[in-house]
């Protein structure tokens, strides 16, 4: 099984589970408020959605046609940058459920086919720097996990807390530069040593073992920290050095501006 397969696998596997759990929901499930201010559980749905058939917009943008439709959807969002994310979701979520996950599964198939198909060596682009079909598919699968766990929220349902959450801890890790950059900051010239504990008990590390500034704690707080599920007060992680810690307070997995947040528990 190639690297790209394992992905798709892993990020069927979690749409799958949010699938089911929102299926046979009654009217009243769909518009449950969710932590995300204005957003329901059939907005999140339709987020998820919709960003799945524009990563297939993204795939297909190498002929001529398929450029145009992806450039109509960039020029769209530079248009109103802080506002559009969300005036798509909240259309989508107008939807009846059955259209609404009629229309996921299918895009949910083309997304597969397409980054299946896609030339090797080429990256995609996207809102942020261009992707490989393998960093699409971690994309999706860290944005298909964080709206999950909106949802779940406003369910009441306990979150799977498996290890195929290394795809987003990885992300996060990998997007430390693109964090300190969204908030016109110069990012930190050296490397940091990264070390979590994932639910699985195994230790995932990043970094040189010698490095001066170093995030220690569990896998979970920091993935929900870096799709900005939680506040960094919230969390078990430790940083060590003034570097680290900036990090934790403005890290994003995500593309596009810095987002909100969430409030310290109290």
């Amino acid at each position: 099984m190639t690297l790209l397969d394992a992905l798709l696998d892993d990020l069927t596997v979690e749409g799958d589970r949010l699938w089911a759990t929102v299926s046979g929901l009654d009217a009243d499930g769909w518009a449950a408020p969710t932590p995300a201010a204005g957003w329901t559980v059939a907005t999140q749905v339709a987020h998820v959605l919709w960003t799945d058939e524009v990563a297939v917009l993204a795939a297909g943008a190498r002929t001529p046609e398929g450029k145009d439709a992806w450039d109509a959807v960039v020029l769209d969002a530079i248009n109103d940058p802080t506002g559009f994310i969300d005036q798509q979701a909240h259309e989508v979520a107008r939807l009846a459920p059955e259209a609404l996950l009629a229309r996921w599964g299918a895009a949910r198939e083309a997304l597969r086919t397409a980054l299946r198909e896609y030339p090797a060596g080429e990256r995609m682009p996207w809102f942020g720097p261009p992707m490989s079909p393998a960093s699409m598919v971690t994309a999706r699968f860290m944005e298909t996990w964080a709206h999950a766990l909106d949802v779940y929220d406003a369910l009441g349902i306990e979150p799977e807390r498996s290890d195929r959450v290394r795809h987003v801890a990885h992300l996060g890790v990998r997007t430390r530069g693109f964090a300190f950059s969204v908030h016109e900051l110069e990012p930190p010239a050296d490397e940091f040593r990264i070390d979590l504990v994932a639910p699985s008990g195994e230790v995932w590390s990043w970094g040189p073992e010698d490095a001066a500034q170093t995030v220690t704690g569990s896998a979970w707080d920091f993935c929900l920290l870096v799709t900005q599920r939680v506040h960094r007060d919230d969390t078990d992680l430790v940083a060590t050095g003034a570097d680290a810690e900036r990090w934790l307070t403005i890290a994003q997995a995500f593309a596009g501006p810095a987002g909100e947040g969430r409030e310290k528990q109290a």
